[in-house]
């Protein structure tokens, strides 16, 4: 079992047991681990039946070891029944200014990578976000056309409603007054006007029990406008 260096990369050569040929294996020092090896070796000879690494003095090393920590000094490599010396090539230490140079190009790198490809995945979330939004649009487009009937439809109902309204008051008007002036004095319908004023006050008062909202003509008519339109919308069979 061999270990070279080759840009920077470990590359481990093992002689596979049962094909009898030798594999070179290619580890990232910082990013893979023993466990990351032995299963390499395990899925590249499925001959192997017992693989594990420890130490010349017979001490197991953990799988969870990285590949740096293990290349530092001498190991043995068993494979089946075979033990293997693997004594890695002795490499020269980055002292902590190069170490820092070496950070921060790596920041330098991620941040020029983060550039040229955030705008380009933006791009296409916005893509795909304008090709989903048309697609939602083409399916409520029937939904928002019976919408507007409907809302055509009550305020047509709640504008006849406020109509009447009128209609109503202007006849009540007409025979308080021939009752007044024609039929009877004023001494008589005097306390009858009284009592339609104190009902009409109790009437809004009402209203306020019921709806928790203040007597006011704008929002009686959107009450009345809301309450068509639902009903409308039910009998159309819209939730």
């Amino acid at each position: 079992v061999t270990v070279v260096y080759k840009q920077g990369l470990p590359e481990i050569t093992v002689p596979l047991p049962s094909r009898r040929q030798k594999c070179r294996f290619t580890l990232r020092p910082l990013g893979s681990t023993v466990s990351d090896f032995m299963n390499s070796v395990c899925r590249e000879d499925r001959g192997v039946d017992h693989i594990s690494v420890c130490s010349p003095d017979g001490v197991r090393i953990a799988s969870s070891s990285t590949i740096e920590s293990l290349l530092r000094e001498s190991f043995c490599l068993t494979l089946n029944n075979q033990v293997y010396l693997v004594e890695p090539p002795s490499i020269e230490r980055l002292t902590t200014e190069e170490a820092e140079t070496l950070s921060d190009l790596k920041v330098l790198v991620a941040k020029l990578y983060e550039s040229l490809t955030v705008s380009e995945f933006q791009l296409e979330q916005e893509r795909k976000l304008l090709d989903r939004l048309h697609l939602v649009k083409e399916e409520i487009a029937p939904l928002e056309q019976k919408k507007q009937e409907l809302m055509s439809l009550s305020g047509r109902r709640t504008t006849l409603l406020s109509w009447l309204g009128l209609g109503l008051m202007g006849m009540q008007f007409g025979i308080l007054a021939r009752l007044t002036w024609w039929e009877y004095s004023w001494d008589i319908m005097e306390p009858v006007t009284y009592f339609i004023t104190y009902g009409t006050t109790m009437a809004m008062y009402a209203y306020f029990v019921v709806t928790r909202q203040d007597y006011q003509l704008p929002d009686v008519r959107d009450r009345q406008f809301l309450i068509s339109f639902y009903k409308f919308a039910r009998r159309q069979g819209m939730d």
